[in-house]
């Protein structure tokens, strides 16, 4: 049986050797103790100065996150030769960028979410309450349009043509094509999410050294990379409005259901896989003190 297995395990620095079980038998509290999942309600919070001051963090986070990738989105949209611009590549640099600087800059003291899916996937595992989720969404959503409005108010006419970096199905693509883009995309932001902040993996690998934004920043480039061509990447929900609410054009809302459904259903997938797959919480046994 795989529970009764034993492997060597390196702590840290430390030389010596500790025998440690396989499965889920390694979910024990000898060197780990699983936190508490955070309370549905929290009245408390509404008290609290550092609630209101994560708010402001996402709120920032999220308007320089739109400020920043959707100029760099014009910039390539305005140039004649694509060669002679950052081209596609660029486009997602941008935004894996950004998100590595802002998660970098804010995870201490909001968690570094910027984006609502990231922030519903969190609260599916109970990493944070309801109250602050939907405190969180609602920030996240006004950064962004602040965001998308001040590009809007450096070059209005190029951002009416340009279409103001809203997400929309491109051409040649169905609904569905753009809804599964969505999905996937953000099962691999979200569970990276999961996976780089994993109180647990500090526990068990702590000889392996991992910056959390960095590959959270790095799955954005690749996700933007790989469905830039299909919807022009939302797998954030705030972005998608905060674009389509400043540009504001019928067909910006014709597809945008999918920006909202996508990520939300990917996050979903993504938390479950993580707690119930990965961490086997569920099936973790008790044990007599």
């Amino acid at each position: 049986m795989a529970e009764n297995r034993e492997e060597d395990v390196r702590l840290g620095a430390n030389k010596f050797t500790e025998k440690q079980p396989l499965g889920t038998a390694a979910q024990t509290d000898k060197d780990y103790k699983e936190p508490p999942p955070a309370p549905l309600f929290e009245p408390g919070e509404l008290k609290s100065w550092s609630f209101y001051r994560a708010g402001i963090a996402e709120f920032v986070a999220t308007f320089l996150f739109l400020y920043i990738t959707i100029l760099t989105v014009m910039g390539v949209g305005r140039s004649h030769n694509k060669c002679a611009s950052v081209g596609i590549q660029g486009i997602a640099w941008s935004f894996g960028g950004m998100i590595f600087a802002l998660v970098y800059c804010t995870a201490g003291i909001s968690g570094g979410h910027i984006n609502p899916a990231v922030t519903f996937g969190l609260f599916l595992a109970r990493k944070l309450s309801f109250t602050r989720a939907i405190f969180y969404i609602v920030m996240q959503c006004l950064g962004a349009i602040c965001g998308a409005g001040v590009v809007k108010g450096f070059m209005e006419g190029p951002y009416q043509k340009l279409q103001g970096g809203a997400n929309m199905v491109q051409h040649g693509y169905t609904k569905g094509d753009g809804l599964g883009a969505e999905i996937v995309g953000t099962f691999i932001l979200v569970y990276t999410v999961f996976s780089a902040t994993d109180a647990k993996r500090s526990a068990r690998d702590s000889h392996v050294p991992i910056l959390a934004p960095l590959p959270i920043g790095f799955a954005v480039f690749l996700v933007h990379l790989a469905t830039i061509p299909i919807t022009g990447t939302g797998i954030n929900p705030a972005r998608s409005l905060g674009a389509a609410i400043i540009y504001n054009k019928e067909h910006a809302w014709n597809d945008h259901w999918i920006f909202w459904v996508g990520p939300f259903i990917g996050a979903a997938l993504a938390a479950i896989y993580h707690q119930i797959v990965i961490r086997a919480i569920p099936f973790k046994s008790s044990r007599a003190c």
